[in-house]
């Protein structure tokens, strides 16, 4: 069956893309299974510090993404005949996760709390990334969420006339994998707190900036775009804190 690109959804006489909805619906299960799962974790955080550290997390993300999302291309900004809408309109998760981080480390700070929070919200993120990234699939060519052209046997037509490489679909299997791999770590390992979030923030990011490279991109410096640059500041400072924890990591009993 061949898909037509982009696909919407009939709501009440109205054509809505379905990648919104898709990203609302990842965001509200995401929601749902962290709540899950801290109520089955033992956590020395009360309720008040919880939601001052998810405010922080979320007002870090949606000012990040917006940011990181505009230095992506300076040019078209400058140029924008209106400024304000293309800061509002221009997003990326890169920036979401990348200031998320700093909103919650800010936050921490303010009310004192030392702990390591990354954990619990590691599954629920990869789950989200994944659900909000089928839609970005059945968006095709139509946001910036596509592939450059190519003769592999992985080529798609995504709304033209040219072949692309399918990166949400790439990513998506990507993250299934990589939830395999952290869900095994986490039933046979002991690790510090915070070890699963750091690993999920390395691969992550590793990922993003390799697969940057056969997607329609900017070039800022050194041939690399602004999100690229940041996922490899990412990389840089979460390969200082995992080599820190390896020696504390070992086996569980059977």
């Amino acid at each position: 069956m061949e898909i037509q690109f982009p696909v919407t959804v009939d709501l009440f006489g109205h054509h809505l893309l379905i990648h919104p909805i898709l990203e609302s619906i990842g965001i509200f299960i995401a929601m749902r299974y962290y709540a899950f799962l801290r109520k089955k974790h033992k956590s020395t955080l009360t309720t008040f510090q919880s939601l001052n550290i998810i405010i922080g997390a979320l007002v870090g993300a949606l000012l990040g993404s917006k940011i990181i999302g505009t230095l992506e291309n300076p040019q078209a900004f400058f140029e924008s005949k209106n400024q304000l809408l293309f800061f509002w309109t221009s997003n990326t998760i890169i920036g979401g996760l990348f200031f998320g981080l700093i909103g919650v480390e800010l936050t921490k700070k303010i009310i004192g709390y030392k702990e390591s929070t990354g954990d619990l919200i590691a599954f629920p993120l990869i789950i989200a990334i994944i659900i909000g990234r089928i839609g970005c699939f059945l968006t095709g060519i139509y946001e910036q969420t596509y592939g450059l052209p190519t003769s592999s046997v992985f080529g798609m037509h995504l709304g033209d006339q040219y072949l692309r490489h399918p990166v949400a679909l790439y990513e998506i299997f990507f993250l299934l994998i990589l939830l395999i791999i952290l869900k095994i770590i986490k039933k046979k390992y002991n690790y510090p707190s915070g070890f699963i979030f750091q690993l999920f923030m390395f691969c992550y990011f590793s990922f993003r900036f390799l697969l940057d490279f056969i997607k329609p991109k900017v070039n800022v410096f050194f041939c690399l775009s602004t999100i690229q640059i940041t996922c490899l500041i990412i990389v840089i400072y979460y390969i200082y804190k995992l080599l820190n924890n390896c020696s504390l990591i070992y086996k569980k009993d059977k």
